[in-house]
Parts: C-alpha cells; sequence; structure tokens
C-alpha cells in the first residue's frame, strides 16, 4: 500500500507544430494538439504525460474531460493499477471508452511516471525490465516520391533499418512508385511498412495488397476500418504481406475480439487508447499468449519503456508528435531506441515553448 497521496492534478492544452504534416489517405494532421498532465503528491513528486486529441476541435474537450476524471483521483493512494480500477467499474454503465478512455489512460501514464520516480527508478525497471536497446522504424507521412525518397535516405543514414511510408494514392502504381523510390534512396535492406489508414474497402484492399506482393513490403497497416474486424479477417486470408492493425483499440476489449477472430498477424497497441501503462501490461500479455509480434504506435517516451517488459516486443515507432513541448531523455543511435536511466518516463516540459502554444 502505498503512503504517497495525489494533491492536485495540472490539466493543460496546447497545439504545437509538427515537422511535417501527417498527410493520409482519409485526410491530415497537420498540427499536434495535446492535453499536458501533471500529477502533483504530498510527497514532492510530479508524475507527467500528454495525450493526443488528433483535431484541435476535439482538443477542448478532451482537456475538460481529463480534469474532470482527475477530480475523483485526489486525495488517493499513489496506485495506479487501483486507480485505474476505479475509473473503470465507476464508467461501465456509460462505456469506458472513446475520449473517457483516452483521458484515463493520460492519467494512468502520469500516475506511472509519478510511483517509478518515487521509487527514484526508471520505469521499465519498476516493471522488472531490463535496460535494453530497443528496434525503431522512422515513421513517415504520404508524402509524394520526391519527399519520401528524401525522408527515407535520411532515416536510413542515421541507422534505421525500417521506414513507414502512408500510401493510398489515386492509383496503386502511385503507391509502387513511391514504395520504389524509398527502396532506391534507403537500400535494399531497408524494411518497408506502408500503412493505408484504413482508406480502402475489402476488394481494394485485396487487389492493391496483392499488387505489392513483389515490393517487399514487410507489412499493410490498416488497410480496412478499424472497427470490423471481419473486413480486416477478409483481408488477411486473401494477401500474402502480414497485416498489422491495433493502434485504434480503445482497451484490451477491443484487441481480444480481434485476437479471436484471427484478424491480424502484427499487433501495435497505442497506449493511449488501450488504457496506458496499466492497459499496455494487459495487451502485451495477450499477444503473447495469441503470439503476435506487438510495435508500439506514437509517444515514444512511454512505448520504449514498455516494450522492454513485452514478451513478443517487435518495433517501436519514432514520430515525435511532441518534440515541440517535451525535453526527453529517451535517444535514438543507429536506428534503436536507447533509454537513459532517469527516474520515471524520462521527460520534463519546456516550459518556454508550451508558454507559445497554450489554448
Amino acid at each position: 500500500m502505498s503512503d504517497i497521496f495525489i494533491k492536485k492534478v495540472d490539466v493543460r492544452a496546447v497545439n504545437v507544430p509538427l515537422e511535417y504534416p501527417v498527410y493520409t489517405a482519409i485526410g491530415v494532421v497537420d498540427t499536434s494538439p495535446l492535453v499536458l498532465i501533471d500529477i502533483h503528491t504530498d510527497a514532492n513528486v510530479v508524475g507527467r504525460s500528454y495525450i493526443f486529441a488528433y483535431s484541435p476541435v476535439v482538443l477542448s474537450a478532451l482537456k475538460t474531460l481529463t480534469e474532470s476524471l482527475s477530480g475523483l483521483i485526489l486525495e488517493s493512494r499513489l496506485e495506479p493499477v487501483a486507480i485505474n480500477q476505479m475509473l473503470e467499474n465507476k464508467f461501465k454503465l456509460l462505456g469506458y471508452t472513446g475520449l473517457m478512455r483516452m483521458a484515463g489512460s493520460g492519467i494512468d501514464m502520469a500516475l506511472w511516471d509519478a510511483f517509478s520516480k518515487s521509487a527514484n527508478l526508471p520505469l521499465y525497471k519498476l516493471l522488472g525490465g531490463s535496460k535494453k536497446e530497443i528496434k525503431s522504424y522512422d515513421s513517415h507521412s504520404m508524402d509524394g516520391i520526391e519527399l519520401a525518397a528524401m525522408r527515407a535516405e535520411n532515416a536510413a543514414s542515421q541507422g534505421f533499418k525500417g521506414v513507414k511510408t502512408k500510401i493510398g494514392y489515386s492509383h496503386v502504381n502511385e503507391d509502387i512508385a513511391v514504395i520504389r523510390r524509398i527502396r532506391e534512396a534507403a537500400g535494399e535492406n531497408i524494411k518497408i511498412m506502408v500503412d493505408y489508414n484504413q482508406g480502402l474497402s475489402v476488394p481494394e484492399a485485396i487487389n492493391r495488397i496483392s499488387a505489392l506482393e513483389s515490393e517487399g513490403v514487410y507489412w499493410v497497416e490498416e488497410p480496412v476500418s478499424y472497427f470490423d474486424d471481419e473486413a480486416c479477417r477478409q483481408v488477411k486470408e486473401r494477401v500474402n504481406i502480414p497485416v498489422q492493425v491495433g493502434e485504434n483499440w480503445l482497451g484490451t476489449e477491443d484487441m481480444i475480439k480481434t485476437l479471436r477472430l484471427g484478424a491480424n498477424d502484427f499487433a501495435m497497441p497505442d497506449i493511449m487508447k488501450i488504457g496506458g501503462v496499466t492497459g499496455w501490461i494487459k495487451a502485451a500479455a495477450l499477444a503473447e499468449a495469441y503470439a503476435k509480434p506487438m510495435s508500439s504506435h506514437l509517444f515514444q517516451e512511454f512505448s520504449a519503456h514498455l516494450l522492454t517488459v513485452t514478451e513478443t516486443a517487435h518495433w517501436l515507432e519514432r514520430l515525435d508528435i511532441a518534440k515541440s513541448v517535451v525535453d526527453s531523455s529517451l535517444k535514438f543511435c543507429d536506428g534503436r531506441a536507447v533509454l537513459s536511466d532517469e527516474p520515471g518516463a524520462g521527460f520534463e516540459w519546456k516550459e518556454s515553448e508550451i508558454e507559445k502554444f497554450i489554448i
């Protein structure tokens, strides 16, 4: 039982620039709307996390919801799993999903950051992991041929052995041209992952992915709507490139449905949607039980720690959506994420930058 109590929670909203806008087959993310969370304890330990609203339209609502949920944990003991259980139980009738799950995940992440700081341990060590370098890929956008090639060449020069590009151009021949140009720029040995961002119907997905089979694509991500596991299963059974899904699982309740139906080859939970650190640990157990290689989605500061305690750990996604306001101790060397020994998740806020982008 923890003797540390939660005294205050600060919640702020910022909308920060991205180095590259994220173009996809279904839309564009041209800024990074974030909710920043600081959980203050009576032990003078502050736990931090951030969550990603995807669209500025949602940012105010997500901030307000996070503030409301935070009010429920004041004066509670610093016990992340117990608090997660309390929140899940409290909102069973409403459904602990959607923005509610995202806000709760952000709180969970900050609680674990505080909990590991209170033990003066990095998060991976608190969870029982060992320090290791995590295989990472550089995650790109639907960039067009020349920018895709430039970014891939740059990634390869930094030692990354894999890059992901978003495709779903007007014709599959454009998809193929981008893939070939990336391989030409980054080298024959580069792993190329592609992401359709749910932009295809089942027949389109089967036809397009089949056309990519001679291009050496490492995985195809979210070819069809994320909520239609049956559609994804139909695609998976008809193509010969591994199908990657999971970034939109809202809790392990969603994950188990996909796994039971056999709708994926690889798993990619998003820590903000799966349920924070607590949810990730559950997801890792499911991935192990179903023998699914498991990669991360966004939130690289936390995800690197969690992959050290994931039995089927696969790849870390390097896509730094918070670099404008986060000073992280996580480094990348020769295409691998290198954790520090700083307590917690290992990052601080850039307060002077936050002031520029506060909403």
